[in-house]
């Protein structure tokens, strides 16, 4: 008889076992492709993904298979970089970075010494987030500790993997925000509570070097080595009036990086949102030491902060990932994020594949953030976190869709014309959390 914890979907099935290459096809062995698949769950995990005509012998007697042939179903998408408690801020008119933050963010954040208000916040950004097929987000606060506690408890009540961290900001910021000698206390608290709670992992958070003296930074540094298994998140040149403020600051340091390496931040589960003005010995640093640079091509376009160089970073081994940066990005979709990707991309010379960008979004990103063990594939044993995509979701994206020939291209019109009107279900830890209405 079939278990209460067995879920069967038959569907066609698109995972990437590892980078499929630059080139117009995948790499031979980097692409599980089952256009006719099935997806077995047993509880939060997924017992097996093949195709139907192999694993439908050994289903159980009286099994309910849901029958999704018109749909396809990829591992839920991966954000490596957002802040939620600037999810109302969105769409506000065009700034630079650092009149971004003067004008918009340091205002917005403020509301979050409310608790009430960070609880309503962390619920309506992760039923946007879900909405959007993102089952994995590495997430911002603001620098209140409540800020933490309640999106996290948000998280736990839905089971979701998330990885989030308190804001450190002890200087160049309003008096509300700033949180002095109490920053490095309030995150030991909130790892201590929260840290491997769950599916719930503690990114240490420091908001970039303008705003954290070096005190606060070395203390961060601290953090991370007393417990290797936390995360850190951060941001790095990503606009040329902010490379100034950092010289200006810090001038006894090699650059930008060099601030951060000084205080210890620098490792292989760190993440450096942006890194768009970057020399060669800087990428070569990051590539040594195994962090990552979170890529926001939404947000770089929308502050006119600049275009990243993927091929540099291919050049030198640094590993990048995608990310929304919400709120200067304009796309909480990870379609959208792929659709600015390729078109920063166009404009350096540097096209991006549908193989790269859904590789990237998914098993690319968990890799980056030392989650492929658990996230990110199709596959025995993984969490069964993954989207439901219709591609007949709309009048356009169907009538594209009958006119391609091949996986690629519906892939690439999915990149270009999907939205999250496209993500039928997202479920996430075996469990059904978000269906389109309609």
């Amino acid at each position: 008889m079939t278990s209460p914890t067995d879920t069967f979907i038959r569907a066609e099935l698109v995972s990437f076992a590892r980078d499929p290459g630059d080139g117009d096809s995948p790499e031979p062995g980097s692409l599980a492709h089952y256009p006719d698949g099935l997806l077995w769950l047993k509880g939060q995990h997924i017992h097996a993904a093949g195709r139907y005509a192999d694993l439908s012998p050994s289903l159980p007697y009286g099994a309910d298979v849901v029958d999704y042939r018109d749909k396809l179903i990829m591992p839920g998408f991966i954000d490596t970089h957002v802040h939620y408690v600037q999810l109302d801020i969105m769409a506000s008119y065009g700034r630079q970075l650092l009149d971004w933050l003067n004008d918009y963010t340091f205002p917005e954040e403020c509301r979050f010494a409310n608790h009430a208000h960070a609880e309503a916040l962390s619920n309506a950004f992760l039923d946007e987030m879900l909405r959007a097929g993102t089952t994995t987000a590495q997430v911002f606060g603001s620098s209140h500790p409540g800020s933490v506690n309640a999106f996290f408890s948000a998280c736990q009540k839905r089971q979701l993997r998330m990885l989030a961290g308190k804001v450190l900001m002890d200087r160049n910021a309003p008096e509300g925000l700033l949180d002095g000698a109490a920053g490095i206390a309030d995150s030991e608290r909130l790892i201590e509570d929260w840290h491997g709670q769950g599916r719930l992992g503690y990114s240490v958070t420091p908001r970039f070097a303008p705003t954290s003296t070096q005190i606060q930074m070395d203390a961060a540094g601290a953090l991370l080595r007393n417990d290797p298994s936390l995360w850190l998140q951060t941001h790095l040149a990503e606009n040329s009036g902010e490379l100034d403020w950092v010289a200006e600051l810090f001038p006894g340091s090699q650059d930008y990086l060099a601030v951060y390496e000084a205080a210890g931040l620098v490792g292989p589960r760190s993440t450096f949102a942006h890194g768009i003005h970057l020399d060669h010995g800087m990428r070569k640093r990051l590539a040594e030491r195994g962090a990552n640079i979170a890529f926001c091509p939404s947000s770089n376009l929308f502050l006119g902060s600049g275009l990243f160089d993927r091929e540099a970073a291919k050049e030198t081994g640094m590993a990048f990932t995608y990310a929304s940066d919400i709120g200067a990005g304009t796309d909480l979709s990870g379609f959208g994020t792929l659709k600015s990707a390729y078109q920063v991309g166009q404009l350096r010379g540097q096209p991006l594949t549908a193989w790269q960008g859904f590789y990237g979004l998914t098993r690319g990103n968990a890799k980056a953030l030392s989650l492929e063990h658990h996230i990110g594939q199709l596959a025995s044993s993984y969490e069964a976190d993954f989207v439901v995509i219709d591609p007949q979701a709309t009048s356009l994206l169907s009538r594209r869709i009958q006119h391609c020939t091949t996986l690629g291209e519906r892939l690439f019109a999915l990149m270009m014309l999907a939205d999250d009107r496209a993500i039928y279900e997202t479920w996430a830890g075996g469990q059904c959390q978000h269906r389109r209405d309609g």
